[in-house]
């Protein structure tokens, strides 16, 4: 059993039901359920009752209770023990971001980072990840989400996001080469890829354009360095039907008229993003932060 398993099985308890226990947590209510759900499966007993007015614990749900109550206070203390070590933060927590990053990976962190550290006042950057990179060698951030993981010795990382791509295109483009699961990688070799400077993420450059070439694309001259490939822009060049940009499916730009998002068959395309912050950090805010960002389904 996990800590957040034995938190989320408390929660629900304590407040009735998933909605309001996934509100306090600032979780979605089917990955709480999901969490319970395997907490169940791993301990093999039912714990919770379901009804239409809620939830109650069973016999086995009730014993777990006084168990996971006393290992959470123990966990407390255990925390507060170590405090006396650690610096607390209370000043600014800097952090950097990429564009386009979604609102599901920091948005919860930064709420539940509120409710434990309110005196921390977070100070949001938006940089590629090699200025990032740069900024934490410089001690000019505190914790940085990049699209590639630093190979470099001397910062800790974590992987808080996997994004399949899909992508954008002109809804005539998208009816001619729409398929029954989407569309294929290489039925885009006649339109444009609009891409970033690799300069930006030099990695993730890479791996993308490797994929890419593989499926058939031949790619043009690199974008300059420093250019911003805005939403605005993107979605212009895209609704002119002679270009594709990649994006998640919850992309967080309303798409104008003559624009849409598709599938890609198979989803070849997979974004990564890391928390990285520098290793031996010891404020109490950063650790709060990276524990918020770890979500449970991600590999």
């Amino acid at each position: 059993m996990e800590l957040r398993e034995l938190q989320a099985f408390v929660a629900v308890v304590e407040e009735g039901g998933f909605s309001a226990a996934a509100r306090r947590l600032h979780l979605s209510q089917p990955a709480l359920s999901q969490t319970v759900g395997g907490l169940e499966r791993e301990l093999r007993v039912k714990l919770l009752v379901r009804s239409s007015t809620g939830v109650r614990p069973t016999e086995a749900g009730n014993a777990l209770l006084g168990e996971a109550r006393a290992v959470l206070a123990r966990h407390d203390q255990a925390v507060r023990a170590m405090g006396a070590f650690v610096d607390a933060g209370g000043g600014v927590l800097r952090i950097g971001v990429p564009l386009e990053l979604s609102s599901s990976v920091l948005t919860p962190a930064l709420a539940r980072l509120a409710e434990l550290s309110p005196t921390t006042r977070v100070q949001v950057r938006h940089l590629s990840t090699a200025e990032q990179t740069a900024a934490l060698r410089a001690g000019e951030l505190d914790v940085g989400l990049l699209r590639e993981r630093p190979a470099e010795q001397g910062f800790d990382s974590l992987l808080v996001s996997r994004e399949r791509l899909g992508v954008l295109l002109s809804t005539e483009c998208a009816a001619n080469l729409m398929g029954a699961a989407g569309i294929a990688l290489e039925a885009l070799t006649g339109l444009e890829w609009l891409a970033f400077p690799r300069s930006d993420s030099p990695a993730w450059f890479d791996e993308l354009t490797a994929i890419l070439r593989s499926h058939g694309h031949v790619l043009g001259a690199e974008a300059p360095q420093g250019q911003r490939l805005i939403a605005e822009v993107k979605l212009a060049a895209v609704s002119s039907g002679q270009a594709f940009a990649l994006a998640p499916p919850d992309w967080s730009q309303p798409l104008p008229d003559g624009v849409v998002w598709a599938p890609l068959v198979g989803y070849p395309l997979v974004r990564r993003t890391w928390a990285v912050w520098q290793a031996d950090s010891t404020r109490r805010d950063v650790g709060h932060l990276i524990a918020d960002l770890a979500p449970a389904d991600v590999e």
